[in-house]
């Protein structure tokens, strides 16, 4: 019988696992993977969704279009994990794995912050984006605050893009003289493990007249004054509130015992990334290996546990620890992106090196985005169907 394999997640870790196993295995393996969405979304879409660069229809990769030996897309709704049984509760019925594979990411949890949802935006879903797409036209003068509401959250560059393009955005309406633009982290720098990325992004906000607060998260909106209230009590006015909402562990991850609560990621084997379940592995998001929760670094995790997979099924040495490296495009506005290059778990510490911007990293991006559309989904896409921002959701 095919080992069957099934994967929880079509986001980038689900994808470039199911890609690997099926370029390797074909249809001597059985592959389900499944995702609530009926398409992909690269989170640096969601920008140019909100800019107005791209519609929200060019954005989006249907899942049926996956043309890979081996591997069946299920789109449905995972009700319950049996990580003990390798089993699998969906609205589309129930699958038994031989191996089991969640990557289901973060959820976003914007209830979390009082008065978010009533007073201000959030970017980091595409329905979010879409509601700034309409939203932004409207500001015409006053405070923006780009806030992060919680300490784990998917790609850290994101928030600094944001302000970025947000001034570039209102210079060309001619509205950047009467507004002000403040970022709010709970780093104290842009990019903690790369000090050149960090320097080159507050000097872009210095050069910009862009606020940036650190050391500090967005506790709590209040509509009704239209202040922000900050985690160490202080308060900023604000006309428009750009959120990045709380992550969490989904609920039926916690539900099944892989996690310990809400914010308790999915602990991994380091090497296999193997949790304490045989033949279950967390990749991406969800998981507590110790990277950023970004498409690259699910990309690589995915990578790992694709060769211990083969390496179960076909026999041979282990991979080699995941050393949590990748590399992360950061948009700086005026046509350029930069990257920075990190490596988090193959030292002592973290390390990173940066590129400066320029118009060959944007080219650089597109091919990002198109190559792996061609690996994942087996087709070679247009080049528009991929934008020029950070790549901000596995």
């Amino acid at each position: 019988m095919r080992t069957r394999v099934v994967v929880l997640g079509a986001g980038f870790g689900g994808l470039e696992l199911t890609a690997i196993l099926s370029g390797a295995l074909g249809d001597e393996i059985d592959i389900v993977l499944v995702d609530r969405s009926d398409a992909f979304v690269f989170g640096f879409s969601k920008l140019d969704v909100m800019f107005g660069r791209k519609a929200a229809a060019a954005v989006r990769h249907p899942y049926r279009d996956i043309a890979k030996p081996g591997v069946r897309f299920v789109q449905s709704t995972v009700r319950a994990i049996d990580p003990a049984a390798r089993r699998v509760v969906t609205d589309a019925g129930t699958f038994e794995a031989d191996l089991l594979v969640v990557a289901l990411g973060a959820d976003l949890d914007p209830g979390a912050t009082p008065g978010l949802v009533e007073g201000g935006n959030e970017y980091y879903s595409v329905a979010g984006a879409l509601a700034l797409r309409d939203a932004l036209p409207r500001f015409e003068r006053g405070a923006a605050i780009v806030g992060v509401t919680g300490k784990t959250f998917k790609c850290p560059p994101a928030p600094s893009e944001a302000a970025l393009l947000l001034h570039d955005y209102l210079a060309t309406r001619g509205r950047r003289a009467a507004t002000e633009i403040s970022v709010v982290m709970p780093f104290g720098t842009p990019i903690p493990p790369s000090p050149d990325t960090s320097q080159a992004i507050l000097a872009a906000f210095a050069e910009r007249g862009i606020r940036f607060v650190k050391d500090t998260l967005v506790r709590a909106i209040d509509p009704a004054r239209k202040v922000a209230v900050l985690s160490d009590g202080s308060e900023l006015p604000f006309d428009l509130f750009l959120g990045v909402p709380v992550h969490r562990v989904p609920p039926v991850v916690v539900a099944s015992g892989l996690a310990a609560d809400a914010y308790g990621w999915v602990p991994v084997n380091k090497q296999t990334l193997e949790t304490s379940f045989p033949g279950v592995y967390a990749v991406g998001d969800v998981n507590g290996v110790g990277t950023p929760k970004a498409g690259v670094f699910a990309e690589g995790a995915a990578r790992v546990v694709a060769a211990a997979i083969l390496s179960k099924l076909r026999g041979g040495p282990s991979p080699g620890a995941y050393d949590g490296a990748g590399s992360c495009y950061v948009e700086f506005g005026g046509d350029r992106v930069g990257r920075v290059d990190v490596n988090f778990l193959g030292g002592p510490k973290p390390v990173g090196t940066f590129r400066e911007p320029s118009a060959a990293l944007v080219a650089e991006k597109v091919q990002f985005g198109s190559s792996r559309l061609q690996s994942w989904f087996g087709r070679a896409p247009e080049a528009r169907d991929v934008g020029t921002g950070s790549p901000a959701r596995g």
